[in-house]
């Protein structure tokens, strides 16, 4: 019995065969290029909160994201995913273990004739048996595939988190577009209101031969063309309402998203310094995690040189009838087969799989670094969107006013008679171009503010992902 303990303790600590894993280097910038200048938010003045949606302070869009992870079904496909990886973590466990079978049989047979037997005619046989089959992992193959799939589990956890993240985003980038375009249906609509009084104004004066027809023809242009583009935008709005349906998991016909002003102002995003990004973005959590998997993968191509043992046992009963098969039948057992197997030749197949195993962990160590090097360029262009298009809306604004007061001047021109109505509509046309694009810069803010919060990767930490010992969910 010592000699059995001794025994089954040296399997259970064999060795572990192939590179244990070590996360790879990768090229991390100090600070922020494009943040020099730019003052809205410095490194670690607040943490982005779970639900960073609520930073915009927009009731509307509140509902609407708190029903993306109830309904969408990119995310379920991605839950089931997860759990699929966890299951495969359980099965790649359970080679760990032994094997038990229970087997009952039934013959009924007759000797061949001329033989000498002890019972002659036909006779029956039942029996029962209860056997148990182990392979010891003895190189650490069935621990290398254990950890690969481990492995392989967080990646899929923090997958799901990355579309997660990446559908909130998409939805409040869609709602802001969709608020901006209220903004700017508003726009037109007041302007066409605005439009439609001098028209009748012109109208009056050309009854009274103070004008030519001409410059009531111009207006009413004018006023057709403006009431066009305010139905035109009703398009791009219906259709976004339908993506936005389509995110929160309902056909289209069951949302409707009321008319609204675009109140949402640009909040003060919280940034971190580019060493923490690594631990911030799951999509590179669910990168760095694939490398691990595969460097496990290593371990496991090489435990395939090396003999493998199996052992089994088999304890069983036999007898002539069923009754007895419990009480008075007859016993047997049996200790093996035990084999030792030893590969010898195989055609290269073992060392091809070597060798795809090693470039395949070299292909994701570079997948990981181009994920790494693509978060930074997205915070770096949501920075500057944002930085840039602060002073563009500064800008927009004094244009807006100036604008403005060129109508004004300009209508006093016409109404004195210095100037013919054709100027009037170049002043209210650029007018009506100045305040569109002040609008549609408000929009482009919301969703860079948006498209910065995503590229810090949200309120997530790769703390957030299952343990290494708990990814099979066992746990």
């Amino acid at each position: 019995m010592p000699l059995l303990l001794i025994f089954v303790s040296l399997l259970l600590n064999a060795c572990t065969v192939g590179p244990d894993y070590q996360r790879p280097q990768t090229l991390i910038a100090p600070e922020f290029k494009e943040l020099k200048g730019w003052a809205e938010a410095q490194p670690r003045d607040d943490t982005i909160p779970d639900q960073w949606w609520r930073l915009f302070n927009d009731v509307n869009l509140n509902g609407l994201e708190q029903q993306v992870n109830l309904a969408n079904q990119s995310i379920a496909q991605a839950e089931a995913q997860f759990r699929q990886a966890q299951a495969l973590v359980q099965s790649a466990e359970a080679a760990a273990l032994p094997t038990m079978n229970a087997t009952a049989t039934v013959n009924r047979f007759r000797a061949a004739g001329g033989q000498n037997v002890v019972v002659s005619g036909v006779r029956n046989l039942f029996g029962s048996a209860l056997s148990v089959a182990w392979e010891p992992d003895l190189w650490g193959r069935v621990r290398r595939q254990v950890e690969a799939s481990n492995n392989t589990a967080q990646a899929n956890a923090a997958t799901l988190q990355a579309l997660k993240l990446s559908t909130q985003a998409t939805l409040a980038q869609n709602y802001f577009q969709l608020r901006a375009l209220d903004a700017q249906i508003k726009l037109l609509n007041d302007t066409v209101a605005a439009y439609a009084k001098s028209l009748t104004i012109l109208q009056n004066r050309y009854q009274a031969g103070v004008i030519a027809k001409a410059d009531v023809v111009q207006a009413e242009t004018l006023l057709e063309s403006t009431r066009a583009q305010a139905i035109n935008f009703g398009v791009q709005r219906a259709q976004l309402e339908h993506a936005i349906a389509l995110l929160i998991g309902k056909v289209p016909g069951q949302l409707s998203i009321t008319v609204s002003a675009l109140n949402a102002a640009i909040p003060p995003v919280p940034l971190v310094l580019p060493s923490e990004l690594l631990e911030r973005r799951a999509d590179i959590a669910a990168s760095e995690r694939l490398v691990a998997a595969a460097n496990a993968q290593i371990g496991v191509a090489k435990a395939a040189y090396y003999p493998r043992l199996n052992l089994a046992a088999t304890d069983g009963t036999q007898s002539n009838t069923l009754v007895n098969l419990f009480s008075t039948a007859a016993n047997y057992w049996a200790l093996g087969p035990a084999a030792l197997a030893l590969p010898l030749f195989d055609g290269g197949l073992r060392n091809a799989q070597l060798v795809a195993a090693k470039e395949n962990y070299r292909a994701t160590v570079a997948a990981y670094r181009q994920t790494v090097l693509t978060s930074f360029k997205e915070v770096e262009d949501a920075i500057a969107t944002l930085r840039i298009l602060e002073q563009e809306s500064q800008t927009q604004t004094k244009a807006v006013v100036l604008a403005q007061k060129s109508v004004e001047l300009t209508t006093n021109q016409y109404n004195a008679g210095t100037v013919s109505y054709i100027n009037v509509m170049t002043a209210q046309t650029a007018a009506l171009t100045n305040e569109k694009n002040a609008v549609d810069l408000q929009g482009q803010r919301l969703n860079a503010a948006v498209q910065l919060i995503k590229a810090l990767g949200g309120g997530w930490e790769s703390k957030d992902l299952p343990r290494r010992d708990n990814a099979s969910g066992n746990n």
